[in-house]
């Protein structure tokens, strides 16, 4: 178990200097954690004893052993395709068919990266047309954040799909208002320019910041107000994001479908509009 888990896990059963610890790791996880036991106490106004009594209560079997653990979760989030590569690893039938079999466990899994209430406020939030809407991606993930706004954009408005130029995001930040939302998809080997962005969204315009990451947690997680951690983990050299896709379909579909009226006329419209030059012939 992750040790945020853990500390979310325990979150109704802390006492008031526990809390306190807690809401230090959380703040600045895991890097928080990472520091010398003293400089921790120091920062939340407690005690090394009392630090190390409460890692004992969330399984650890000292600081150490804490930041041990935290440590190889941030080795985990840092993984590339040359550390994924598994020369000996067991084939189960041909490739393809052992491929599929291993995506269909990661959709299987990816349904509890996201409770009906959580996912009910994130569709509310994309389909409020109070609210403009700017997505990005990761160098590889933008395609999952490109794929949810040009569906978003034909059944509302105000849908910035941001370039991956960090010269030109001032101009969509200038844009933000209080409330406006801001979704980040980020996967392990994360990109520092897109916390940085989060972070201005959140602390200098008001946005609220949705993430799209796995479970090793981006660190936009945080300044996000809504955390959707999915499974990845394909077994290969490379990452799968087959189940954040799926998550992002039934997205669009249920705000589709529960607006189905006002949808319809403004893809009508946006049909109507379209520019259909045809095929261009090799001939």
């Amino acid at each position: 178990m992750h040790v945020r888990t853990r500390l979310e896990s325990l979150s109704d059963t802390l006492t008031a200097t526990e809390r306190k610890l807690c809401t230090a790791l959380l703040l600045d996880y895991p890097f928080a954690g990472l520091e010398p036991i003293q400089a921790l106490a120091e920062k939340t106004k407690t005690s090394p004893p009392s630090i190390s009594r409460f890692v004992a209560k969330l399984g650890f079997s000292g600081y150490q052993d804490f930041q041990r653990h935290l440590i190889d979760e941030l080795k985990e989030g840092n993984r590339s395709p040359l550390d994924l590569h598994q020369s000996d690893r067991a084939m189960k039938g041909d490739f393809l068919e052992d491929f599929v079999n291993r995506a269909t466990a990661l959709l299987s899994e990816s349904t509890a990266a996201i409770t009906q209430a959580q996912f009910d406020r994130v569709c509310d939030m994309f389909a409020d047309e109070k609210r403009s809407v700017y997505v990005i991606g990761g160098r590889i993930s933008d395609a999952l954040a490109l794929y949810l706004s040009r569906h978003l954009r034909q059944m509302r408005g105000n849908v910035y799909h941001l370039p991956a130029d960090p010269e030109i995001w001032p101009e969509y930040l200038l844009r933000m208002k209080p409330r406006d939302v801001v979704f980040v998809v980020d996967f392990r080997r994360y990109q520092p320019s897109l916390e940085q962005l989060a972070e201005r969204a959140a602390s200098r315009q008001g946005a609220q910041v949705i993430l799209l990451t796995d479970k090793w947690l981006s660190p936009v997680a945080r300044v996000a107000s809504e955390v959707i951690a999915t499974p990845i983990e394909s077994g290969t050299v490379w990452d799968s994001y087959v189940g954040a896709l799926v998550l992002l379909e039934a997205v669009v579909t249920r705000i589709a479908e529960g607006g189905w009226d006002k949808a319809r006329k403004r893809i009508e419209r946006w049909d109507s509009l379209r520019l259909d030059i045809g095929e261009i012939s090799d001939d």
